[in-house]
């Protein structure tokens, strides 16, 4: 079959890497008129083969020789007319991709990984904030080219270094990306035409990302747009903001979520089972031993128990109900709290400890609430990742984290700022609390995001209730002193935390 000229020519151009031949080339094949989008798509297709050659011959070249220059030019060359095509190919389809509810956390994560690999993102600090309990009605694939599509037209934005947020999160109960930029910002002439297929502000985009994210937003029955700058809660404020508006969910009709109370004191049972009852069914033990037997007759979502019980204590109740289940989460509640105590909460991947007498019986409520909707953590299977991340900029301490860390066969990767790249989840994330770029509560945050649900561990210069509590409700699994005996002292611990064995 003769391929028209224009497509011809935007071929060549493709094929010879030329960007702004292909854009050219792309606007001529547009204003003819052709009807031919079938035709461009199987032609566009074809043409990922031998780009496929290409960029493996490529990645096998700097394996040999080292990401030198030129390679990492050839590189960076490929991955763009990959996205070029990608994105032809989802304009010239007619097809609806089938879609199915999902977290979107995990599309969000995966375009951030894509862009961390590319040479050119390396200039680009990117923080991102995806929580996994945000579901959406969607397509994987197409949400994650959307949203790799907005981190690439952030990084063609700027010319240098710079910074790159994502966000997802809810307005009401609709889900929400924001996807935002320190760069130079859009000139005012081109925000109303800025989703127009090759308008662009930028001499590296090829015009088509933001059209693409029009066409996948579309897909999904969502809004994309520029939102204010306040938008994103930040000093500076980013210059700009693209937002993806998701329609409303509603939470899929399920069980009735069960809490376990377990408490000596009749009143604290009755309290727990006013303040709940309405919302979960609420289960009821005089004691550890009477819980245990609950909980062999049927799961529970959440266990709420006093450490001191007669008998089986709160604490051994924890250690028992994990046996059973190994996603059992328990909130532990005492009048005599200690540093002991909370650290062994710790260790038995407790949520929260509640202190009695509570301060504000509907801070209770608000924290079983968010436990309750949280999806339980899974149990982790067997991974070959060694990679530890360490946020700690003293260099003497991070020397002898890394000596424990290989002690125990892990591989630390030493991050002294935090300016943070996301790539593939590690091993596990040991952060300091004296971290100086992000100290105390700001530090757990950055060591949660980082390990994306591996175990995290904490330490301090001085180990204080205040420290192993914020920890723990931070989902830490371990808050320990900096100042251990030895190396092996401390590789004993982390061994603990990561749940490997010390060889």
């Amino acid at each position: 079959m003769e391929i028209p000229a224009p497509l011809a020519q935007l071929l060549q151009a493709l094929d010879a890497g030329d960007l702004p031949a292909a854009r050219a080339a792309a606007a001529a094949f547009q204003r003819s008129g052709l009807h031919s989008t079938q035709l461009a798509a199987e032609v566009l297709h074809e043409l990922r083969q031998p780009l496929l050659g290409v960029k493996a011959y490529a990645q096998l070249l700097a394996e040999d020789r080292g990401p030198t220059g030129p390679l990492r030019l050839l590189m960076s060359q490929v991955e763009r007319m990959e996205q070029i095509v990608s994105d032809y190919i989802r304009l010239a389809s007619e097809r609806p991709a089938p879609q199915q509810r999902l977290s979107l956390a995990a599309p969000i994560w995966a375009a951030a990984r894509l862009f961390s690999v590319n040479p050119d993102s390396a200039r680009i600090s990117l923080e991102v904030e995806a929580p996994e309990d945000i579901f959406a009605q969607g397509n994987a694939r197409l949400i994650e080219q959307l949203t790799l599509n907005l981190l690439n037209n952030a990084r063609d934005a700027m010319s240098g270094r710079g910074r790159v947020k994502v966000v997802l999160t809810r307005e009401g109960s609709a889900p929400v990306l924001y996807v935002a930029d320190w760069g130079p910002g859009i000139p005012d002439e081109l925000k109303e035409r800025i989703f127009e297929p090759y308008v662009t502000a930028s001499k590296r985009g090829t015009g088509l990302g933001l059209s693409v994210c029009r066409r996948i937003a579309q897909e999904h029955h969502a809004r994309i747009d520029l939102a204010p700058q306040g938008a994103i809660r930040d000093v500076p404020p980013p210059a700009t903001v693209f937002r993806v508006l998701f329609p409303a969910t509603e939470a899929a009709p399920g069980r009735r979520k069960r809490l376990l109370v377990v408490d000596d004191e009749t009143i604290i049972r009755m309290v727990f089972r006013d303040l709940m009852s309405k919302e979960c069914e609420v289960i009821e033990a005089a004691s550890g031993e009477e819980a245990l037997d609950l909980l062999r007759e049927a799961p529970v979502d959440l266990i709420v128990t006093d450490k001191n019980l007669p008998g089986l204590s709160g604490l051994e109740l924890a250690q028992q109900a994990r046996r059973l289940s190994a996603t059992s989460r328990v909130i532990l509640m005492t009048g005599y709290p200690s540093l002991v105590t909370t650290q062994q909460a710790l260790e038995l991947g407790v949520v929260d400890y509640l202190l009695k007498p509570f301060d504000d019986i509907r801070e209770v409520r608000n924290l079983l609430r968010a436990t309750l909707a949280a999806p339980p953590a899974q149990p982790g299977a067997a991974t070959l990742v060694k990679r530890v991340d360490v946020l700690e900029d003293n260099p003497t301490t991070a020397a002898q984290i890394a000596e424990a860390l290989e002690l125990v066969g892990l591989e630390a990767r030493i991050l002294p700022t935090s300016e943070l790249i996301a790539l593939e989840q590690p091993a596990g994330v040991v952060v300091s609390w004296d971290f100086s770029p992000a100290y105390g509560r700001k530090a757990l945050e950055l060591g949660k995001a980082l390990a994306q649900g591996a175990p995290f561990v904490v330490l301090a210069e001085h180990l204080t209730m205040e420290t192993a509590l914020e920890s723990l409700r931070a989902g830490a699994a371990a808050c320990l002193p900096k100042l251990l005996s030895d190396t092996t002292a401390l590789s004993r611990e982390l061994s603990r935390a990561f749940k490997k064995g010390v060889p």
